[in-house]
């Protein structure tokens, strides 16, 4: 069974950063991309970013593009969100998520492409 933990999440002031990181145990984690989505209060759960397994590629939605870098440390099984001047409208559950399919050549926006999801850390940004 895989199991993923997200960590990192607080408040912050609009503008600051965080770092967010999403430690992975129970399969080979350098063989799947990973992904992180948020989901804000009333909202559906969306993409935020995607990573392949080896890390070469990665995905942003257009929102978070120039402030948000997806990263990951295969020898730590772990993969980083850090976030940079965030805005009130990231305020958000964020989730980590592991791709279903080993070694996918480009990284996954898709939400039923990931069949783990770690609990979610809070992101709250006051303006």
């Amino acid at each position: 069974q895989v199991q993923l933990v997200e960590s990192g999440g607080g408040l912050v002031q609009a503008g600051g950063s965080l770092r967010l990181s999403c430690a992975a145990s129970g399969r080979t984690f350098t063989r799947y991309g990973m992904g992180w989505f948020r989901q804000a209060p009333g909202k559906e759960r969306e993409f935020v970013a995607a990573i392949t397994w080896g890390g070469s590629r990665t995905d942003y939605t257009d929102s978070v593009k120039g402030r948000f870098t997806i990263s990951r440390d295969n020898a730590k099984n772990t993969v980083y969100l850090q976030m940079n001047s965030l805005k009130a409208e990231d305020t958000a559950v964020y989730f980590c998520a592991a791709d279903r399919t080993p070694l996918r050549g480009v990284p996954t926006t898709w939400h039923d492409n990931y069949n783990y999801w770690g609990q979610g850390t809070q992101v709250t940004v006051s303006s």
